[in-house]
This record gives structure tokens, sequence and C-alpha cells, in this order.
């Protein structure tokens, strides 16, 4: 059965920082993409950040230069940094796996999802 689980949001101030974290059990995450959404209030899940199978990285243009995408795959571990964090930012971010993510499309399993807020 596979498991992702997210951990590292909080509450942080603009400018500031974070690095959220999603370890994977059930499969090996070498084998699959990755990716990391997120959902704020009122507004539909989107895709900002995704890593493929063979080192094919993507990121949305609200989050490109500020956000990194890695993984850890000895630790079955994916990780998001994230920088200059803008209130914009504020949203609850899931980690996404699957054979195939499409910019369209998401992968077959969802974290529970960790909240994020930047606020003053």
């Amino acid at each position: 059965q596979v498991q992702l689980v997210e951990s590292g949001g909080g509450l942080v101030q603009p400018g500031g920082s974070l690095r959220l974290s999603c370890a994977a059990s059930g499969r090996r995450i070498t084998y699959y993409a990755m990716g990391w959404y997120r959902q704020a209030p009122g507004k539909q899940r989107e895709l900002v950040a995704l890593s493929r199978v063979g080192a094919e990285i993507y990121y949305s243009d609200a989050v490109k230069g500020r956000f990194t995408i890695s993984r850890d795959n000895a630790n079955n571990t994916v990780y998001l940094q994230m920088d200059n964090l803008m209130s914009e930012d504020t949203a609850v971010y899931y980690c996404n796996q699957g054979i195939v993510i499409t910019l369209r499309t998401p992968g077959d399993y969802w974290g529970q999802g960790t909240q994020v807020t930047v606020s003053s």
C-alpha cells in the first residue's frame, strides 16, 4: 500500500523559507514521478513542482526561481525547498506520486497535505 506523509509546513513571515518533506512508503520513488501541488482557500489545486524519472523538472511560473524540488532516493523522500515566500504561497501543500504526472493529470496517490501560511 502506497502512503505519502508530508511534513514541514507552518507559519512563516514573508521573505522566509520552509522545507517540506514527503516520506513515501509502499514503493520506491526512484521509479515514479513525484509532484507537489497546493490548494489555497477558494481555489483549485495546482501543480507547483514536478520531478519526473530521468531528472526532468518542472516548476510553475508562480514559484520558478524560488522553489526547488529534490529527491532523496535512499530515504525514499521528496523535498520542496521554498524560499522568498510570499503571502500568495499560503495554501495546503500536497505530495503526489504516479507512474506519469502531466501538467493536466496528477498521479494516483496523494498525501494528507501540510498547511503553509505566509503572514507577518
